[in-house]
């Protein structure tokens, strides 16, 4: 199955986690990543570009950091431009039905400060539902997200760790 990453990150040379989960996902042969930041950075977006990399692809993930209990700008204004009318929805816009989509992202807060009660009030699932009603509303397949959470505080083992579960819980490899 081909997997596209659609990484959002303002600036991955700096990020270590999203940084290391990019440099596993680069050796996996059936996974594209695809870095929307490095290709836009004046966010002029190649719409047909976009959409025919999606086509060729069975899997979308999404992977950025969480901003503001969202995604970074760019993304929310790729998914504005590139899943338009027509196309990802209304009269045939069938072109990601039978995909599968979900999101991996990486989070300052603690696993504990996204629970109910806890600091952030809603757990990542809870956060994400936009993206997933995004994918109902396009006729996908939604995939349980995957998260690291307290990426300021995760050591190298861990760090190692997530890339592998990263991949197992898409099935990546």
């Amino acid at each position: 199955m081909k997997t596209i990453v659609i990484v959002a990150h303002p600036n991955i040379s700096s990020s270590r986690i999203n940084k290391a989960w990019v440099e596993e996902l680069q050796k996996h042969e059936q996974v594209t990543v695809h870095q929307l930041y490095e290709e836009y950075p004046n966010e002029d977006i190649n719409i047909a570009r976009e959409q025919s990399l999606l086509v060729a692809h069975d899997r979308i993930i999404f992977q950025y950091p969480l901003y503001w209990y969202s995604s970074p700008s760019l993304l929310k204004k790729w998914y504005d431009t590139v899943l338009h009318y027509g196309w990802a929805y209304g009269p045939d816009g069938d072109n990601l039905h039978g995909k599968s989509i979900g999101v991996a992202i990486s989070t300052h807060g603690t696993t504990e400060s996204y629970q109910p009660g806890g600091s952030n009030l809603y757990t990542i699932q809870d956060i994400v539902k936009p993206v997933e009603v995004l994918v109902n509303f396009v006729n996908a397949s939604y995939l349980p997200p995957f998260s690291l959470h307290n990426s300021s505080h995760i050591s190298d083992e861990q760090l190692e760790q997530s890339k592998q579960d990263y991949v197992k819980h898409f099935e990546l490899a």
